[in-house]
């Protein structure tokens, strides 16, 4: 009998020879696809990589898409951390834009300094708010997360889309919100809005976090069993509720600064779905801080060069998307390789009796 058992003899080495194989072998695959097209799978990568780092703006542009990435991928890589399943960054990225929002269009007189600190501020406490609807109810009522946060997605986008058809519509009649104030517009660095050291910083704080203090090495065992948490003298609830308010606030926060810096205002499409990729980019991570970075950046990278096929190969932008689906199934599969293994055993009947 064929039976699948979790595989704890791997080292680190063996690992990730066997993820590098995954990822080099999606490269593979789609070589093929492209090739049974009538693509030349060579042109087309270098053309992903023109489009993505080709020129200032380009390279620009996939910086961006890497902040908010990586920032979302950090968010919700804590809850993920403990297996909460948070799939609600999408609302928690609304609900922090709306915050941020609010003290934009409240204050736009105050000094630049601190008008952005206070929505940084408001941001963070927005998403973070938000989050814990899904944690109060997994503590009180034994909710899916799963279920509480997907829902919760569609309820942040909505609010937004009522506020920007309804009570803050544009005065010259479009359905638009007006544009935030100079003051409320995050400067730049190097070219690209200050969030991206924001971001690095944040990204460090949590790797160091998770490895070197008491609150991260909670944050593991409770993600490992409750039971043990518990046992150890946890306080499960407190790690719980703290662990998704920081979640849901660096969502939050994320939405702050794609408002701030990029829109420079409030709109339902402001995230364009990579609130669920940030879904698949924490778990392609490993959920390492540092490494959400990297993944981030190849996912940036890969988006914005698809868009650049279309103009240069007429290829259909979704190609890019195709590329994407390719590397996360392969991905995705060595990660079951890691975690678990096949095992044969052999059922041997015992037959007993006497002779007749």
């Amino acid at each position: 009998m064929i039976k699948i058992v979790s595989n704890h003899d791997l080292s680190f080495k063996q690992k990730t020879v066997l993820r590098t194989v995954a990822i080099v072998s999606s490269f593979v695959a789609t070589a093929l696809i492209l090739l049974c097209l009538s693509y030349n799978p060579l042109e087309v990568f270098s053309k992903i990589v023109e489009g993505s780092l080709g020129t200032a703006y380009r390279f620009r542009e996939t910086c961006n898409k890497t902040i908010l990435l990586t920032m979302l991928s950090l968010g919700i890589g804590i809850a993920f951390k403990m297996k909460f399943w948070n799939i609600g960054a999408e609302g928690q990225f609304y609900m922090g834009a709306y915050g941020a929002s609010l003290i934009a269009f409240a204050f736009p007189e105050l000094p630049k300094g601190i008008l952005l600190t206070l929505m940084i501020l408001s941001g963070f406490v927005f998403g973070g708010l938000f989050a814990l609807i899904p944690a109060a109810l997994k503590i009180k009522f034994s909710t899916s997360e799963t279920l509480v946060t997907l829902m919760l997605n569609y309820i942040a986008q909505k609010w937004i889309s009522y506020l920007q058809y309804g009570p803050w519509k544009s005065a010259n009649g479009f359905p638009k919100i007006d544009n935030f104030a100079a003051s409320a517009v995050l400067p730049k660095v190097f070219g690209i809005h200050i969030g991206w050291i924001l971001t690095l910083l944040c990204a460090v704080l949590l790797f160091v976090v998770f490895r070197k203090t008491k609150f991260g090495y909670e944050i593991m065992i409770l993600g490992e069993s409750e039971a043990t948490a518990r046992y150890a003298g946890i306080n499960v609830a407190k790690v719980l509720v703290i662990s998704i308010f920081i979640s849901g606030g660096l969502c939050g926060l994320a939405g702050m600064m794609q408002a701030s810096a990029i829109e420079r205002s409030l709109s339902d499409q402001l995230s364009g779905g990579m609130g669920f990729t940030a879904v698949i980019t924490t778990w392609l991570s490993a959920l390492n801080p540092l490494l959400m970075i990297v993944v981030s950046f190849v996912f940036s990278m890969l988006i914005q060069g698809g868009s650049f096929l279309q103009s240069s190969l007429q290829i259909p932008a979704s190609m890019s998307h195709i590329i994407l689906g390719i590397i996360i199934f392969f991905v995705l599969g060595s990660e079951f390789f890691v975690r678990y293994k096949f095992a044969v055993t052999f059922n041997r009947e015992k037959k007993s009796g006497g002779r007749s």
